[in-house]
C-alpha cells in the first residue's frame, strides 16, 4: 500500500509541518509515493481562529513585519532553509501596521497552497472537512484515524495532531456559575475563542461582568462597540473620543492583576543588542534535565530566568544610557555574574549602580502592579486605571526606555529555552504573555476612550465574582475598593479555554488519554520534546504517533513568529517533519514493505479534496 500520512488539524501549525515536510522531502524521501490526509472542519491554512469568516474589525496583535511562517538562518534546524515574505511583504502593507485575521488567514491560506504546490509529484495532499474522532491502531502497525460521519477510517502509517486551540468542559467554579445562570435565567458566557461566542444576549445599557483583561477582552471590547455601530474621532491633541451607537452593554472587568496586558512597544531595536542567552542557556537546561528527582519551576528555573530578564535590561540600560548608571559595564556584569539570582548582593549592586529606582527590574512589582493600592471610591479607580495605561502607553513607545524591549527579547530567548523542559504551567504563559504578547498600543487608546465615555468600568485588581442567589445576579468585588460591587445579569470569562487532554471536548484528545496517553501535572499532553512523539504513561514514545501545539506541553509560542528570533516553533516543526520522512524512508526500504516507486509517466492529481 502506499505511504499514508494524516494530519489532523490544518490551521497555522498544520501548514508549517506541511511546509517543512516540502522542504526536506526530496532529500530524506526522494520520489517515492505518498499520500498526506489534511483533516479539519475548517479551511486548510488559517484554520478556525484565523478563518476569513469571522470580524475585519478584529485585528493581529503583532506587526506586520513581525509575523513570518517562513525559516532563515537563526532557525536551528537540520532541514533546508526555504526562506519566504513576511506577512508585510506579501501584503505590500506598512511593516508597523497591525493587520485583520482576515487578512493573516490569507496570508496563511497562500503559505498552504505554496508548500502543497512546492510538494514533489508523487505525494498527493487530501483536504478532509471534516473532525477527528478517534486513532486506534497497534504501536507497531497502521493506525487508523475515524473521522465523524464516516463509516470507514483513513489509514496512516503516521499520525500528527496539530490541533491548536481547543474548547474545554468548565472547571467547577466557573461550571456553578453557569449552572447558577441557568437557573437564574442569566446569561454566562464561558472560556472561549471571543469570534466564537454569542454575544447577542449581552443586551444594550446593562452591566456586563468580564473576568480577563488580556487579548480576549480586547476582542470584546471592539465586537461590543465598533461593532455595534460605534465609532471614535480623534481630536486636534490626538486625544479619542468614542461615540456610542446606543447599542453597546457596560461593560466592568476586572482581573487578578487589574490591569491590561502591556502596550505592544512601538519603536523599532537600535543599537547593540544584549547577548543572549546568558544565563539561561542549553548548559544551564542540561543541567536542570539531568538533577535527579525532577526539577520545580519557581525553586529551579524561575531564578534562572529572573537573572536572564535583568541581564537583557541592564545590559541595555547600560549601553544606552549610561548618564544613568554609576558604573561602568563591565564591573557590573562581572558582579551581575557572580551574584545569586535575587540575592541581597544583588539588590545591593543594583541599588548602587542604578541611581533610579524607576530605571531597575522588578519582575514582581511588573506581575502585581496594583498590589497594595487601594480607591476611596469606584470613581478613584477609573482615574487611575486611566493614569496607569496613559504612563503603559507612553512608556511603551519611548525609546528612551528601551531596557523594556531588551526584556522582551530576553523573554523570547527564555521561551525558546523553555520547550526543552517541557511545559511549566500557566503562570508563566501569562506572565509572558502580559508582558511581550500584549494589544497593539491604538487598542489601549480605544480602551481610554471606551472608559471616558462610560462604557468599559474598571474593576481593580484580584477580582472575585460570586453567585449572589438572593439577588438572582452575579456580583464582582476587588479590594482595590474596599466595601463597593458591582451587580450584573451577565457574566463573560474573557480568556481562552485551559488546554487540558482531560477535561477537553475535543473527543479525539479525550481518546487518547482514556487509553493511555500520557498528560503533565498540568493537564497536557505529554510529547517526546525532541520530534513531538505522543508518549504514554511509562514514558514511552509512539512510534507512529506525534503531536505539536498548545495542547502539548511541547508548546512553543504561536505557531508562527518574528524573523530572525530562531523560533521554536519553526525548530519543533523541521525535527518532526524530518522524523515522520526518516520512518516512512525507512519503512520503505524494508523487504515488503509498500515502497514502490511510481511508474515513468504516471500522473495523479495536486490535491484530492473529500
Amino acid at each position: 500500500m502506499k505511504a499514508s500520512l494524516v494530519i489532523v488539524g490544518a490551521g497555522p501549525r498544520g501548514t508549517g509541518v506541511l511546509e517543512r515536510l516540502a522542504a526536506n522531502l526530496p532529500a530524506l524521501y526522494g520520489d517515492r509515493p505518498l499520500d498526506i490526509h489534511l483533516v479539519d472542519p475548517h479551511p486548510p491554512g488559517g484554520g478556525r481562529i484565523w478563518r476569513h469568516d469571522q470580524s475585519p474589525l478584529l485585528w493581529m496583535n503583532s506587526m506586520a513585519e513581525d509575523v513570518t511562517m517562513f525559516t532563515d538562518e537563526t532557525v536551528e534546524q537540520a532541514g533546508p532553509v526555504r526562506p519566504g515574505p513576511t506577512l508585510a511583504e506579501w501584503a505590500g502593507a506598512d511593516g508597523q501596521a497591525f493587520l485583520s485575521r482576515q487578512q493573516q488567514g490569507a496570508y496563511l491560506r497562500w503559505v498552504y497552497e505554496r508548500s502543497v504546490a512546492a510538494l514533489p509529484p508523487a505525494v498527493t495532499v487530501h483536504e478532509h472537512r471534516g473532525t477527528a474522532v478517534r486513532v486506534s491502531g497497534s504501536r507497531d502497525g497502521r493506525q487508523q484515524v475515524w473521522l465523524a460521519g464516516r463509516p470507514a477510517p483513513l489509514l496512516a502509517d503516521l499520525v500528527v495532531l496539530t490541533l491548536g486551540h481547543l474548547d474545554a468542559e468548565l472547571p467547577p467554579e466557573q461550571a456553578k456559575l453557569a449552572k447558577f445562570a441557568v437557573r437564574h435565567g442569566l446569561t454566562y458566557l464561558p472560556p472561549a475563542f471571543t469570534a466564537d461566542s454569542d454575544l447577542g444576549a449581552l443586551r444594550p445599557g446593562e452591566p456586563v461582568l468580564v473576568r480577563g483583561f488580556g487579548l480576549a477582552f480586547i476582542d470584546l471590547m471592539v465586537l461590543l462597540t465598533e461593532g455595534r455601530g460605534g465609532t471614535y474621532t480623534t481630536g486636534p491633541d490626538g486625544r479619542l473620543t468614542y461615540r456610542p451607537s446606543g447599542r453597546e452593554p457596560v461593560l466592568h472587568v476586572g482581573s487578578r492583576r487589574g490591569v491590561p496586558y502591556h502596550s505592544k512597544i512601538g519603536y523599532p531595536p537600535s543599537g547593540e543588542r544584549p547577548p543572549l542567552p546568558r544565563f539561561f542557556g542549553p548548559a544551564q537546561v542540561d543541567e536542570l534535565l539531568a538533577r535527579p528527582g525532577g526539577i520545580s519551576f519557581r525553586r529551579d528555573v524561575w531564578p534562572l530566568i529572573d537573572k536572564e530578564l535583568g541581564f537583557a535590561h541592564y545590559h541595555r540600560l547600560f549601553t544606552a544610557h549610561a548618564d544613568r548608571t554609576r558604573m561602568a559595564w563591565p564591573d557590573f556584569e562581572e558582579k551581575y555574574a557572580a551574584a545569586d539570582p535575587g540575592s541581597a548582593a544583588l539588590q545591593a549592586l543594583v541599588g548602587a549602580a542604578v541611581p533610579d529606582p524607576a530605571d531597575r527590574l522588578d519582575l514582581a512589582a511588573l506581575d502585581h502592579p496594583l498590589a497594595g493600592l487601594r480607591h476611596p471610591d469606584a470613581e478613584a479607580l477609573q482615574e487611575g486605571l486611566r493614569g496607569y495605561i496613559e504612563a503603559d502607553l507612553a512608556r511603551r513607545h519611548d525609546p528612551a526606555h528601551s531596557p523594556d524591549l531588551a526584556v522582551f527579547l530576553a523573554l523570547l530567548s527564555v521561551y525558546g529555552q523553555l520547550v526543552r523542559l517541557g511545559d511549566r504551567g500557566p503562570w508563566w504563559h501569562g506572565f509572558f504573555s502580559y508582558l511581550a504578547s500584549g494589544p497593539p498600543g491604538p487598542r489601549l487608546r480605544q480602551l481610554l476612550a471606551l472608559s471616558r465615555a462610560g462604557v468599559v468600568r474598571f474593576l481593580g485588581a484580584d477580582t472575585t465574582v460570586t453567585a449572589d442567589p438572593r439577588r438572582g445576579l452575579f456580583r464582582a468585588e476587588s479590594p482595590s475598593v474596599p466595601g463597593e460591587s458591582v451587580t450584573a445579569r451577565a457574566l463573560v470569562e474573557a480568556r481562552l479555554p485551559e488546554p487540558t487532554v482531560a477535561h477537553t471536548r475535543d473527543v479525539l484528545l479525550r481518546s487518547l488519554y482514556a487509553e493511555g496517553a500520557a498528560a503533565t501535572p498540568a493537564g497536557l499532553l505529554a510529547v517526546d520534546p525532541a520530534d513531538g512523539r505522543i508518549l504514554d504513561r511509562a514514558g514511552l514514545p509512539h512510534p507512529r504517533r506525534f503531536a505539536l501545539g498548545p495542547h502539548t506541553d511541547a508548546r512553543a509560542g504561536g505557531a508562527f513568529s518574528r524573523p530572525g528570533t530562531n523560533a521554536p516553533a519553526f525548530r519543533q516543526n523541521d525535527a518532526t517533519a524530518r522524523a515522520l520522512l526518516t520512518f516512512l524512508r525507512d519503512r520503505a526500504a524494508r523487504p515488503g514493505s509498500a515502497g514502490v516507486r511510481r511508474r515513468p509517466g504516471s500522473r495523479r492529481a495536486r490535491r484530492g479534496r473529500r
